[in-house]
């Protein structure tokens, strides 16, 4: 299958470029940046990094937007520490990011397609998507489907009390995918807090034998290490990932078809996105929304895929 990454990494949308880049399953067509737990120039060098980590800097890094459509930005650095990349030093990369912008990149890629022939996997704020949509309204159409790790329902907010980060940072993209009739698989909070970083399971990755494997644990040892302190446990959830890793194995997730919605007009509930679960408004279902997984069989997975490297 072929996919574009749309990112802004973050150590776990590293973790999430490398799974796809070792998967053969996967075509990676590129790489897309936008500005979210870091800005778009440092998002963009770490994009560079992990094509070189993987051995791969063949494949186009494309920068995107600089800022949310309407909102002043918002960062993770709290988390993901000044680069992003903290955990682990990796030697500044000798490539070069594509002179093609996000935008044209993503419009180019699935035009010169065939209809269905493109997955977006969106693991940050939808702005860069939103705008491919608002310039070219064939591409809703002409996109496969959409794989986001994006939103909540039973687990609510990370970054304020009801909105989730990558929603959060540009509520009114997201709603414009939301709304677009792409095909929409959503891997909520609900499944990524199942997935605990564990130091055992950090251990189990540092453990293989590559580069690649200690890399990924060092990173994630890092990342996780605010949301051990906020909920007193070992590590944290493991949020990107899960978006290749459907592509993988879908069966290792459930969740039903449901209709999505995004706030967009109230602070206090920025960015929430509202999950009719019960079915309980007649608004079409526009979003398989996940909210379980086989947490064993994921880490299965993704051990086997980092030791391939």
């Amino acid at each position: 299958m072929k996919i574009i990454i749309d990112t802004d990494p973050g150590q776990d949308d590293a973790l999430t470029i490398l799974l796809a880049l070792v998967s053969p399953e996967i075509e990676l067509l590129g790489v897309t940046t936008v500005s979210g737990n870091v800005d778009v120039d440092q998002a963009t060098i770490n994009a560079l990094k992990t094509m070189e980590l993987a051995g791969r800097p063949d494949i186009p890094v494309c920068r995107g937007a600089e800022r949310p459509l309407l909102r002043a930005p918002v960062n993770a650095m709290h988390v993901h520490g000044r680069t992003g990349f903290e955990g682990a030093d990796l030697p500044e990369p000798l490539t070069n990011a594509s002179p093609e912008h996000a935008v044209d990149f993503l419009i180019r890629s699935v035009m010169e397609n065939p209809p269905g022939a493109i997955t977006i996997c969106a693991i940050g704020p939808m702005t860069n998507l939103a705008l491919a949509l608002s310039r070219e309204p064939a591409l809703r159409t002409r996109i496969g489907r959409t794989v986001t790790m994006s939103g909540a329902f039973s687990e609510v907010g990370n970054i304020t009390p009801s909105a989730e980060f990558n929603v959060y940072v540009d509520p009114h993209a997201a709603a414009i995918v939301l709304e677009s009739d792409i095909p929409i698989i959503m891997l909520p909070l609900d499944v990524t807090h199942t997935l605990h970083t564990s130091a055992a399971r950090l251990a189990r990755l540092e453990a293989i034998p590559n580069r690649v494997g200690p890399v990924v644990a060092d990173w994630l040892r890092f990342e996780k290490r605010f949301e051990a302190n906020k909920y007193g446990t070992d590590g944290g959830p493991l949020h990107d990932p899960n978006t290749v890793l459907w592509l993988l194995k879908p069966d290792l997730y459930r969740g039903r078809q449901v209709n999505v919605r995004v706030e967009t007009g109230s602070e206090l509930t920025m960015g929430m996105t509202v999950v009719d679960w019960w079915g309980v408004s007649d608004l079409p279902k526009n979003v398989l929304f996940l909210r379980e997984c086989d947490v064993e069989a994921v880490y299965d997975l993704i051990a086997e895929r980092l030791a391939r490297f």
